[in-house]
């Protein structure tokens, strides 16, 4: 039976998902942890974090073929997204590697196939080779990542743009820079925002953040973590899909935890207060 994941997202098309999601950076490269990192999917799917992110470049591949093992056989419970490296966003390869992303997932579809980040290949050929992989049936809609507004207004302006589903950005307490101009843009133009590493990457930042006397006050009024707040607090908004990675079953019950915990108006404001978003126009965080 699957958890209630209260809180959606609806795309321009009029897909609805949960806002939040798995990702897979860096799972699939280690043999030793591979059957957990399978369990973990599987449940994350039965406790209805159904969106799986990938992409070609993680772990050249591998993390694309753990996809294929923990989806085989739940197929139609998952709405599945892949991403394009910029050198293969071109007419004369995409659809080579969205095959190739297809074969290792086990899949005949993606249901959203992404530009990873913005490369040398002009925009309006990698929008004709998106729409060429949806006509053909092996992609249900498009995508780009870590585009920033003037991309974002240049993506729209060639013709078939606006048929952009998402753009996944990096997106944490600790990096709200999209807040200022990015994210209202694209709230204007019913484009959300996918969330990846909401969580920051492990290490100081993350802990620091975790640490905040703020962040722990309002996990202990909660009865949760810091980190389930954190989590909490990246979707406390309907146009945000949030995708943490969690490669153990006891990571990913947390997650599925935290997409149910509603931050009060009051506990924003006081994350405001502790993590305040730039008050002008900053570059686009990247990882």
């Amino acid at each position: 039976m699957k958890t209630d994941i209260s809180g959606t997202t609806t795309l321009k098309d009029g897909t609805v998902l949960s806002k939040m999601g798995q990702g897979t950076w860096n799972m699939g490269e280690d043999k030793a942890v591979r059957n957990e990192e399978i369990a973990a999917l599987r449940l994350g799917v039965e406790l209805g974090l159904n969106l799986i992110d990938t992409a070609e470049m993680y772990g050249e591949g591998r993390s694309e073929e753990l996809v294929g093992d923990a989806i085989r056989g739940i197929r139609d419970q998952v709405f599945l997204v892949s991403k394009v490296h910029p050198h293969n966003a071109g007419l004369n390869r995409i659809t080579r590697s969205c095959e190739e992303s297809l074969k290792r997932l086990g899949t005949d579809h993606l249901d959203l196939y992404l530009l990873h980040w913005r490369g040398k290949v002009p925009l309006q050929e990698t929008v004709e080779g998106m729409e060429q992989l949806v006509a053909s049936g092996k992609i249900a809609r498009w995508g780009v990542s870590n585009l920033d507004t003037e991309d974002m207004k240049e993506l729209l302006r060639i013709p078939g743009g606006d048929r952009c589903a998402v753009n996944q950005v990096l997106y944490h307490l600790g990096s709200r820079g999209i807040e200022h101009e990015l994210q209202p843009w694209q709230r204007t133009h019913k484009i959300p925002v996918m969330a990846y590493s909401p969580l920051a990457q492990a290490g100081k930042l993350r802990k620091g953040l975790a640490e905040n006397e703020t962040v722990r006050e309002i996990a202990q009024n909660h009865g949760t973590t810091p980190l389930q707040i954190m989590l909490a607090w990246s979707i406390r908004e309907s146009d945000v899909i949030s995708i943490p990675k969690a490669s153990t079953r006891e990571h990913v019950t947390e997650n599925a935890s935290a997409a149910k915990i509603r931050l009060s108006d009051e506990e924003c404001w006081k994350l405001d207060d502790a993590f305040p978003q730039p008050a002008w126009k900053v570059p686009l965080d990247m990882i």
